[in-house]
């Protein structure tokens, strides 16, 4: 890859071993190396979560040293990176991790309580020059606080006192955090999976009957927020649906699309969307409080020769519950 060490012989290679070197091999300070200032423009790497925006390396450094010293035995196991770019136009990659960890430090989580954690987090990277220049992050909070035995919606309501209470709380991402950012996504082919993908997730949140049953196997497994996993297609609209019920008026947007097409491997799809507008109705976050929400979230998607065979749902409870509490008290 043109402008990346000779180390890296393709996309995936350079984000597993970057992750690598920095969580497993205890080398936080090579994030300096990696996450830096995009060449010849004089501006610092945006991370995005849905806790906020934070620029260049040095908070990103800060915020790793923190998550170590909170899980120092976390193991980082790279499941799969949805790729497209070229050398001219710059990488994207996002990046699927299942984490394991013990809870046995006082912090974040409130007392250690020794559980064992199992966790995702998608990470999707602009990647030039032997550096990431953008980021997006995901990670099922919801998933860690449930194994600690806290509940989202609990967790969120003790993160707003311990930062100073509703009006000292730090805003989560929403439709109006400013970005400063020069990501522009690769040119694609006008049909690929990665579309497809994006078309049918549209449609189900718009409502469209049949969507699930003529593009999901049969035998679908769905790994939902929270670390649910469930089966079949019932489960799988079960949940769409719960989801759009808790926003019925929202905007659901297409943020991005990557995808894989390789002939010895399944077809998969990497799509990070948002959903934006009022939790005016009954769902997955419970009665109704009016509160203005912005959902970020990141899918992946392997396909089969009957439809979606594996689908990973990604979004941070917690954060939709911050700004629920925000605004309700």
């Amino acid at each position: 890859m043109k402008g990346f060490d000779s180390q890296f012989k393709d996309l995936p290679d350079f984000i597993l071993k970057i992750t690598y070197q920095i969580w497993e091999n205890n080398d936080v300070e090579s994030i300096r190396k990696f996450y830096a200032d995009v060449p010849d423009v004089s501006l610092p790497t945006p991370t995005r979560s849905p806790s906020g925006v934070i620029y260049g390396a040095e908070p990103v450094i800060e915020s790793t040293l923190a998550s170590k010293k909170l899980f120092p035995d976390r193991t980082l196991l790279g499941e799969d990176v949805i790729w497209i770019g070229n050398d001219d136009e710059g990488y994207f990659s996002s990046h699927r991790i299942l984490s394991t960890a013990t809870h046995n430090k006082d912090g974040l989580y409130g007392k250690a309580t020794g559980k064992k954690l199992l966790y995702r987090g998608i990470a999707d990277c602009a990647c030039k020059n032997n550096q990431v220049y953008d980021e997006w992050l995901v990670r099922d909070q919801g998933a860690i606080v449930r194994q600690i035995g806290i509940e989202p919606k609990q967790f969120a309501y003790n993160l707003i006192i311990e930062e100073g209470g509703i009006d000292k709380a730090e805003q989560a991402f929403n439709n109006k955090t400013p970005i400063k950012s020069i990501y522009t996504s690769p040119k694609l082919p006008e049909s690929n999976t990665g579309k497809n993908y994006g078309n049918i997730l549209k449609r189900i949140m718009n409502g469209e009957k049949n969507v699930v049953e003529e593009n999901y196997d049969r035998a679908i497994q769905q790994y939902q927020p929270g670390a649910f996993i469930k089966y079949g297609k019932e489960e799988v609209l079960n949940f769409w649906s719960s989801l759009k019920s808790s926003f019925p008026n929202s905007e659901f947007k297409i943020e991005h699309i990557s995808f894989t097409e390789n002939i010895n491997n399944p077809k998969k799809a990497a799509i990070r969307w948002s959903l934006s507008g009022k939790h005016s109705g009954a769902g997955i976050f419970g009665a109704p409080s009016e509160a203005d929400v912005y959902v970020m979230g990141i899918n992946h998607a392997e396909f089969g020769p009957r439809g979606i065979k594996n689908e990973w749902v990604l979004y941070d409870e917690t954060m939709i519950w911050k700004q629920i509490l925000m605004q309700t008290g």
